[in-house]
């Protein structure tokens, strides 16, 4: 009977638990706090929660932290239903405030701020990150690519460095890869999501692009009005989707520069995000009709064999440690 009772508490763990007790993470709100986080890993960002998964479980709570935090200020600008840039603001200069007295109020700021003391996350990468959310609420469009890195350098790139020490690299080039990963899964966001940003009321292509290839926000706005996508704008977008795979191609020799133990979860994003250009262009890049998706039993091929290598790469970290 006893066995049976201590069964079914165990049943009753929330999900993530596991995870949260291998990360060493005790206190029962900071707990609560980081399955805020993990909620929100994973209803907006299913492709990297499923990346996640493959991490050691002590160092999956951290990266939920840190895509909550970035996705609680992103829907307080990026939200179709209840924006609120005014609270984005105040929200972010709280957590700044708390980076240096360590006191936060809410609970994805909790687990930020126990992410980034536990990790010696540098300020200036949220600093930044806060400061490209507060473009999205008056910028509409970027002239030149140059002006489009600048912002994603703050949305994308420092993503990536924030994650690079959970992810232990092994070699100090890492960061470099890094930032252009960042940069190649933000870009096959902007391509997927041309007529959702349109809603928003952003363009976040190139005007210089648009020119060459002589298209208007106008034909934009046109063809997602109309449910089609212009020839014109087709063409357009696989420009885009063949400068993103360049992003990739740069940024690919850094998964060999983290932990053996990384290295598989950062491989399945890489090939997930990939793929997302090949939905793009299994389309018809008719983004402007609808939101294309990577297909579930595609996502099933590639996560169950990184599965099988991430859980023999733990083994065999284990059995190196205890050599």
């Amino acid at each position: 009977m006893a066995v049976n009772s201590h069964r079914r508490a165990a049943w009753r763990r929330p999900a993530g638990a596991t995870s949260l007790d291998a990360a060493g993470i005790t206190d029962p709100r900071l707990r609560q706090d980081f399955l805020t986080c993990r909620a929100l890993h994973a209803e907006h960002g299913r492709t990297y929660f499923l990346a996640t998964g493959l991490l050691p479980p002590g160092k999956r709570p951290y990266v939920w932290a840190l895509y909550g935090f970035a996705r609680y200020a992103d829907e307080l600008v990026d939200s179709l239903e209840a924006p609120d840039p005014d609270g984005l603001l105040t929200w972010g200069e709280s957590f700044l405030d708390a980076l240096r007295t360590g006191t936060v109020h809410d609970p994805v700021g909790r687990a930020m701020l126990t992410t980034v003391r536990r990790w010696d996350i540098p300020t200036e990468h949220v600093e930044a990150f806060l400061r490209s959310m507060r473009m999205d609420i008056t910028r509409t469009g970027y002239a030149t690519y140059a002006d489009l890195e600048e912002y994603m350098y703050g949305s994308a790139a420092v993503i990536g460095l924030q994650m690079l020490p959970v992810l232990e690299p092994v070699s100090a080039e890492a960061a470099c890869h890094a930032r252009l990963l960042g940069e190649a899964f933000q870009m096959s966001n902007f391509v997927r999501d041309v007529g959702e940003d349109l809603d928003r009321g952003r363009v976040y292509l190139p005007q210089e692009d648009l020119d060459a290839f002589g298209v208007t926000v106008a034909d934009l706005r046109a063809g997602r009005a109309a449910g089609s996508t212009p020839a014109a704008v087709r063409r357009l977008l696989a420009f885009e989707v063949e400068r993103t795979r360049e992003l990739y191609r740069r940024a690919e020799p850094g998964i060999a520069m983290l932990h053996p133990t990384s290295r598989d979860a950062i491989r399945c994003a890489y090939v997930l995000y990939g793929d997302i250009l090949r939905a793009v262009e299994r389309s018809g890049y008719r983004v402007l009709e609808r939101r294309v998706a990577v297909p579930l039993p595609r996502r099933a091929q590639v996560a169950l064999p990184a599965l099988a290598r991430a859980r023999w790469a733990r083994g065999q970290a284990v059995r190196w440690q205890q050599a």
